[in-house]
């Protein structure tokens, strides 16, 4: 009779910070070996909340609607904001559902192609409030600004 092997679990608290077990990915993905792991429920919603603005629709393979395509808006003359605000939110709703949206604020630079994205969101597990800021330009650089309410810091 073969031999079973007997799988071990680990229980992970998502709300305890002195839980040191990984729970995720965290991007971007310039830690050793490529990844950075996450350790909260609160890291990872961030992450999660950057791939979901990051991605343009039809990147990711079986999910073709996964994605904000905001990358694509750049060189856009009218960008009809309240409907890229729209499309955030209705994204973040779909994908991201450990978070709520507290607030989405879109700005285009009339002097340049960079847009200014900032969201305002609260954990749905315990309503801790964060936000991040995202600024994309046509270098093809982005840059974002990690939480401000973050008492870990940093930026992404």
């Amino acid at each position: 009779m073969p031999e079973t092997t007997k799988r071990l679990y680990t229980r992970v608290d998502p709300i305890n910070l002195e839980t040191n077990v990984a729970i995720g990915v965290s991007l971007p993905f310039n830690g050793e070996g490529v990844f950075n792991s996450t350790y909260t429920t609160k890291e990872q919603a961030k992450s999660n909340l950057l791939n979901v603005l990051l991605t343009e629709p039809g990147e990711r393979l079986f999910l073709p609607n996964f994605g904000v395509g905001i990358r694509n808006l750049l060189f856009e003359q009218n960008i009809k904001l309240e409907l890229l605000r729209e499309k955030i939110s209705n994204q973040i709703d779909i994908f991201v559902p450990e978070i709520e949206l507290v607030n989405v604020n879109v700005n285009k630079s009339p002097d340049s192609h960079i847009l200014y994205i900032t969201i305002d969101y609260r954990m749905a597990i315990n309503n801790d409030e964060d936000s991040i800021q995202i600024n994309f330009n046509t270098g093809g650089e982005t840059r974002s600004a990690g939480s401000f309410n973050n008492e870990g810091g940093g930026s992404y």
